[in-house]
């Protein structure tokens, strides 16, 4: 029996096994697809598919910067944190980022589809599903930015990969101290996690949307009861004002100097080095946000594998 493409195609979302290997089960099985999956089973490659649905929320976030103008951050997931230590592991994240520097994918499917840069008879997904088999856990390539940029890019990485931030500035001036400025500012997006650069970026729709929050959190407290709507527009502007402090990264108290906000100290920077410096763009991956954590009870694991 003939092989198709789409023949190769399904069996490899069925079971996330390599094409290689999919097509060799298929010829293998002259086409018949459960005895293909049946087949992939028996050779190892089902390692990949038994773990796929199983929570990878710890990992490590590792960034890349090259000739101070293009980087790329990726964030890449495991179930246990004790892999995420593991050297092996450690060495296909830090392939991963280097394939997404080099990568011009705008999402995630396409980048998953690349030609692997270590193995081009591979794709990236097919070096995740091996990856998977050797180590024996589940793994996910869960996101990943590029920013290539006219001015500077640094990269600042925490806690051993648990965040990750890179910063982008338009600078006619890159040296030691303008790049120290801006680690000095990736730190301040690591322990910070602000939303915005600055208020420029804020839209309408939210400053709307927090507006309305306020006003009801106001009228709900008993001690503005009798309160004029003129003065309780006011504590609503001050409020939100406090608010933009928190989430726009510029408006911050900077950490380092209290006296400072972030934007005060980078112009500070600025002046010091002649340089017409401004902070452009953060990109900051938390490793896990967002995603359920596993529930470590591995007495009720094994007997669930006990009863399956």
């Amino acid at each position: 029996m003939a092989i198709t493409a789409s023949m190769v195609k399904e069996l490899r979302e069925l079971t996330g096994a390599g094409m290689m290997d999919c097509k060799k089960a298929l010829n293998e099985t002259n086409g018949n697809m459960e005895e293909a999956i049946e087949f992939l089973r028996k050779n190892g490659e089902a390692k990949a598919v038994k773990k796929a649905g199983r929570i990878a929320a710890e990992g490590i976030v590792m960034a890349e910067v090259r000739d101070d103008k293009t980087a790329a951050i990726v964030e890449v997931n495991s179930e246990t944190d004790f892999v995420a230590k593991n050297a092996e592991f450690q060495g296909f994240v830090k392939a991963v980022v280097n394939q997404a520097i080099g990568s011009d994918s705008k999402d995630m499917d396409s980048f998953m589809a690349e030609a692997w840069n270590e193995d081009a008879s591979k794709t990236v997904k097919d070096a995740l599903t091996e990856k998977i088999a050797v180590i024996g856990e589940n793994l996910n390539i869960r996101r990943f930015e590029k920013l290539e940029s006219d001015g500077c890019i640094v990269a600042y990485i925490h806690g051993g990969g648990r965040i990750g931030v890179l910063v982008e500035a338009d600078t006619d001036v890159v040296n030691d101290e303008v790049k120290a400025c801006l680690k000095n500012v990736a730190m301040q997006v690591a322990a910070m996690s602000p939303k915005y650069v600055s208020r420029d970026e804020v839209s309408q729709e939210f400053l709307d949307k927090e507006k309305e929050i306020l006003l009801a959190q106001a009228k709900n407290d008993p001690k503005n009861a009798n309160k004029p709507d003129n003065i309780i527009e006011k504590m609503l502007i001050g409020r939100l004002n406090k608010e933009m402090k928190e989430i726009c990264l510029l408006d911050q108290v900077y950490v380092q100097d209290g006296d400072l906000t972030v934007a005060k100290y980078v112009e500070k920077v600025a002046k010091e080095t002649g340089a017409n410096l401004t902070v452009k763009k953060f990109v900051r991956f938390e490793t896990g946000e967002g995603l359920e954590k596993k529930n470590e009870d591995f007495a009720a694991e094994v007997a669930a594998q006990m009863n399956a």
